[in-house]
Formats: structure tokens, sequence, C-alpha cells
């Protein structure tokens, strides 16, 4: 099914035309005509999936048809966990709505950054992307008013919920015209989020796309028994003998992040990181240069690797597993996108090899596994 059949305007055709996307991904495909109809969503589709052009999209056309545009306040609020995702939404905002006859001013605000000049630049905002911390400080200083939103959007609404945004949610909710759309897309269907579904949502139209285990299969999958003192020395082995330009590293703690990022700089390779303890400015400056290919390695935590969305990027580097096999799958499949093949290798300690052996039967497939005794580095 093309683009064209669900119900977009020819200035939004003509943007994804010139953006290279040419056949929507199933949740877009669902969630388009749904939310042009401006009925209450509730989307369960994985990280990756295509969610966020899923509402952006029919949401830039439904605000070129309302007197909403000439308002002083925002119409859409799209809430999101981290700074990462903020920024990477209010971009998909504006490549889209750049092709509009009408103008859309988006904006994005989250904490960690001076206030003032947020305040600034609210000024004619339409879509207002936040996290919630920040926009109750802005609510609080009377820079921001929520009585003219239409739209409600939580995006990731499970990491808003895991990372305890629960109370901010409730307050924001209570500040909120009682009469409007709400969009809540998750990656996961928790009991908290059933929770928060059934305080907002009005007769939603609940879409939830199967993860399919065929999406692993363009991810070439490897392992190396690496003890945890040579796990820094094999690192740089494997960054050398693939030629590696472009390689996502993650690691469990900001701790292990800051000491991959300093050996491998020691050892003339070129590396970030990004972590909750950098700051804004150098969080935005790793993941522009990674992803402009400036970057060689940029080593990350699961939590801000969600702002990292690279349709091609060759490899992911399991520095040590994550505790969870969902975030296994998570990691590696930052690689493997976009119909293009990605290699995705973790270096397991012997302490770790039975979690391995757990991640692998709860993904449903074998690893090779393969002994770096052997291998000269």
């Amino acid at each position: 099914m093309p683009f064209s059949s669900l119900g977009l305007s020819p200035a939004l055709l003509m943007a994804l035309e010139s953006q290279k996307f040419t056949v929507p991904t199933p949740i877009q495909e669902a969630a388009v005509p749904v939310i042009l109809r401006k009925k209450d969503v509730l989307g369960i589709a994985k990280t990756g999936s295509g969610k966020t052009a899923g509402y952006v999209l029919p949401l830039l056309m439904n605000l070129q048809e309302t007197a909403g545009l000439n308002n002083r306040n925002a119409n859409v609020l799209v809430l999101v966990p981290t700074r990462e995702l903020a920024e990477q939404v209010k971009d998909v905002f504006k490549v889209f709505s750049k092709a509009l006859p009408q103008p859309v001013k988006t904006l994005a605000v989250y904490g960690g950054v001076s206030i003032n000049p947020q305040m600034m630049a609210l000024q004619g905002v339409n879509v207002l992307v936040a996290t919630p911390g920040r926009l109750l400080e802005l609510v609080d200083s009377n820079s921001v008013h929520l009585s003219a939103i239409e739209t409600l959007v939580l995006d990731e609404a499970d990491k808003l919920l895991n990372l305890g945004f629960k109370e901010e949610l409730n307050k924001i909710l209570a500040l909120l015209p009682e009469k409007r759309q709400n969009i809540l897309f998750s990656a996961t269907l928790s009991k908290d989020l059933d929770q928060i579904q059934q305080l907002m949502l009005h007769e939603p139209v609940v879409i939830e796309i199967a993860e399919e285990e065929a999406s692993l299969d363009l991810i070439n999958q490897v392992a190396y028994i690496v003890s945890a003192e040579k796990k820094g020395p094999f690192l740089r082995y494997l960054i050398h003998h693939h030629e590696m330009k472009q390689v996502l590293v993650f690691a469990s703690s900001v701790q292990q992040v800051d000491a991959i990022v300093n050996k491998l700089n020691k050892n003339n390779i070129q590396a970030k990181a990004i972590h909750s303890k950098k700051s804004q400015g150098a969080r935005t400056d790793a993941i522009t240069h990674f992803k402009s290919g400036k970057l060689k390695v940029l080593v990350a935590t699961d939590l801000m690797a969600r702002g990292i969305d690279i349709a091609f990027l060759p490899f992911v580097i399991n520095y040590e597993l994550p505790r969870s096999p969902k975030d296994y799958v998570h990691r590696i499949g930052r690689t493997g996108r976009a119909a293009a093949e990605g290699t995705a290798i973790s270096l397991v300690s012997q302490d770790e090899l039975h979690h391995f052996e757990v991640i692998q039967k709860k993904m449903q497939k074998q690893v090779n596994l393969i002994d770096s005794a052997g291998i000269k580095i």
C-alpha cells in the first residue's frame, strides 16, 4: 500500500518522496488514517517501527485544516522521556512541515539546559515537544499555557512510566482541556500503561503491531568469550580488524562508558560518550557527529541510545550484556534497519555465559559463540 492511499495531502506526499519514503510501515499504515479522523489511538509497536512519522504526518495535516495555527498557544503537545527523543521528534515535525502551505512552528523543551531561551522561543509555537519536568517548570513560571491543546501524544509511554514520570503526567493531564484527541504510543503494554490509557483514552482505536522474528534475520549476530580485563583490547581489535567506520558500543553504566571512551581515544580511535551525566550540548554534539559519519565510535548507555535512529548503521557492539533480553533486542535492533544488513557483536565474559543463554532462548535465536583465546590481538 503506497502513502498516497492513506489520505495525506499532495504536499506531504511530495515531502515523503523527497525523503525517500516509498511504502508506509505497518504502524504508519494503520495509524495515519485513524489519526486523520481525530480518533484516540493506542499504538503498540517496537522502537524503530516508524511510530513518530505515524503520528507526525496526520497531525501536520490536521493542523493545516484548523484555525488553531493563529492561536498564541500550542495546539499539539508531545510528551517524551528523554531530551534526545525530544530533539528527534522535533526534527521529524520540521522536516515534513517545510513542505506545507501554512507554516507550523515546533519547539522541543527539556531540562539540562537554560530555561530562559526556551521561554523566549515559546511565542507562536504550534507543536510543543517536551519532557514532563521541564514542561511543568514552564507552566509554573507562567511561560506556557495548555488550554489550547487539541491533541496530546505520549511517545515511548512505557519509558515515561518506567522512569517515574507518572506523578508529573497526572499533573499535566489535569491542566489539559477535557475535550482533546489522545495518542499513546509504546513499545510494550504494561500494567502501568493500562492504567494510564484507561485514564486518558476515550474509545481508542487499538493498533498492535507484533514483533516479527524475521526482523532479526538482517542482523548478523556473533559473540566472543572474552575475560573482563581483555574486553578493552579486544574491542580495539574488532574496530581495526573489521575496519569499522561507524559503530555504536553499549555499556551498562556511566562509569564504564567513560572508561571505554578514554581508552579508545588514548589508542587513537576517535570516540565520544553519551549518557545522563553529559551536558545537553555534549550529547547533541556527539549524536550529530556520529550520524553524519564524522565520529567513528559512539559509546552509550541503554536509555541514551533511544534518541539514536540511523537507517544504515553497520555495527553494534555489546561491551557488556544488558540485564533484560528485551534490551538486548533493542540494542542490536539499532542495526539491520531499512532492509540493510548489519552486524551485532557481543563480548561475553565467563560470568555472563548463563545470562547470554537466557537471552538467546528468549529471542529464539542461536548466536555463534567464539572463544577469543585463539585470536591474536
